[in-house]
């Protein structure tokens, strides 16, 4: 499941280092005895028998009782840190102190608490067989949406980003039987692994068949034939399987713009995969069955760490939404599944895209360089490099954002009446971009994602990379790359006319 070979390269960031970061808490919402707003989805998975062991969300509360934080950010400026609690006890996350904290600089998402008592928060994740390099916290301004009527934030993952807990408390192993779900997009995925969302292994290595128990979303096939997609998926260690023993056609996923996504296994013969609209209607049974017949399955060996945005050995090349997610003690019940889905439907999650102006013309400029985003020498032919240079005021630095779905744009130099492109669809680091006629491929297709102040992440669609400004290069004819997200402002760019 390995993804990046990553080598060391110079990069300027603002984010100062831990040993000299100035850290400064803020409780946002202190824990403590509050009134209850509402049973929600751990209160009802405590109801049907099988209590919520996890739960984690950056948009609400998931105990009617829960007053704590929810998540912690991280300043670029100082490394200070605050934690973005709720409204009220079981309400919703206050995006306001968020967008307090950041102001006039930018914020990472570093940890991602578990409402439970049994403390099983989520941080930044560490290398691990796949790609020995740590992982890198998601941008905390990137996945705005709104919740309950309020605007907050759900987690974006870019290829690189990701999260992880290898010393649980409660969490299933062996053949213990578990439940899961989480909320994502389904506008947001690529064929890599693995985003994920559950069990795996402790030691951030594929230890084998068995090993792990963990919702995918996306579109990677990897038992073909596939039907559909983007679909749900049991990762449960050296496959995701569809359903059955890996191929199951009639799951043929669901692309609305939020998805439940759920997964129960009773660790010993029988899982089950559902799906649904968050916004609307009840699950969809993808599979209800065996656990598959090769071997390591049956029983399960579920080691018990947490995941998020990843594959158990550090797979980090795909791309995903995160919103809310709970991991149960016990196979829950189909009623208990339905009332968690109509309790998410509740909360209204809805998301509107108003800029860029599809159709309008913009420069883009680095914030570390200073430089606006160039085609060279203005060529205009097929394979025309892109580099940057300082404002010239001509067309050869304008680019017209045209929308082609959900926060996917084709971006298409002025002059030359061609598309931004990912050279040969590259998965590398350091692939180069340049300009190439409209194919209508995901490898022409980018997302704009906000990062605060004006400023914004480009990433491109097939691999989850982000637009970059080679080894924060400040001169004329610095190139420009596609590279993992790494919180810094050589990888941030205003976006205006």
């Amino acid at each position: 499941m390995g993804f990046w070979s990553l080598h060391h390269r110079q990069r300027i960031a603002l984010a100062v280092g831990a040993a000299v970061a100035l850290t400064v808490t803020t409780l946002v919402a202190v824990t403590g005895t509050a009134q209850a707003a509402g049973p929600q989805s751990c209160d009802i998975y405590a109801s049907g028998g099988t209590p919520c062991v996890a739960a984690h969300s950056t948009t609400r509360a998931l105990f009617g009782s829960y007053n704590g934080p929810l998540y912690q950010v991280r300043r670029w400026s100082d490394g200070a840190t605050s934690n973005i609690g709720l409204l009220a006890a079981g309400d919703y996350a206050n995006a306001a102190a968020q967008d307090s904290f950041c102001s006039g600089t930018y914020c990472t998402i570093v940890r991602i608490y578990d409402q439970t008592s049994r403390h099983n928060d989520l941080t930044i994740a560490p290398g691990g067989g796949a790609n020995p390099t740590a992982d890198q916290g998601s941008n905390a301004a990137a996945l705005p949406v709104t919740a309950g009527g309020h605007r907050v934030y759900g987690v974006y993952i870019s290829a690189g980003n990701g999260y992880r807990n290898n010393a649980t408390n409660g969490i299933a192993t062996g053949s213990q039987p578990e439940g899961m779900y989480m909320v994502t997009e389904g506008t947001h995925t690529n064929n890599r692994c693995c985003f994920d969302y559950g069990n795996a292994e402790t030691n951030n290595l594929d230890t084998g068949n068995g090993d792990m128990d963990a919702i995918y979303f996306g579109t990677l096939c990897w038992f073909s034939p596939c039907a559909g997609g983007p679909r749900v998926a049991a990762d449960l260690e050296n496959g995701l399987f569809a359903g059955g023993n890996g191929s199951w056609t009639s799951n043929t996923g669901r692309s609305s713009a939020f998805v439940t996504a759920m997964l129960k296994n009773n660790g010993t013969t029988t899982y089950a995969i559902k799906d649904g609209n968050s916004q609307s209607g009840g699950l969809a049974t993808r599979y209800n069955g065996g656990l598959p017949t090769q071997a390591g399955y049956r029983p399960m060996t579920k080691q018990g760490a947490i995941i998020l945005g990843i594959g158990g050995d550090n797979s980090n090349g795909s791309v995903g939404s995160f919103f809310e997610g709970v991991m149960t003690s016990g196979y829950p019940t189909d009623a208990t599944e339905n009332a968690v889905q109509a309790n998410i439907v509740s909360v209204g999650y809805s998301k509107s895209v108003t800029f860029p102006v599809n159709g309008a013309v913009y420069r883009l400029t680095n914030l570390q360089s200073g430089k606006v985003l160039d085609a060279v020498n203005c060529g205009t032919g097929n394979g025309t490099q892109i580099d940057q240079w300082q404002s010239l005021g001509n067309t050869c630095q304008q680019w017209r954002f045209n929308n082609v779905g959900a926060n996917k744009w084709t971006i298409t130099n002025v002059n030359a009446g061609r598309v931004l492109d990912a050279v040969n669809c590259g998965l590398a680091l350091g692939t180069a971009v340049n300009l190439w006629q409209s194919l209508g491929n995901l490898c022409q297709q980018w997302a704009v994602i906000p990062a605060g102040n004006g400023r914004y992440e480009l990433v491109v669609e097939n691999s989850g990379m982000v637009l970059d400004n080679q080894n924060c290069g400040t001169a004329n004819g610095t190139p420009a790359r596609l590279w993992m997200w790494l919180n810094n402002t050589c990888q941030l760019w205003s976006i205006a006319p």
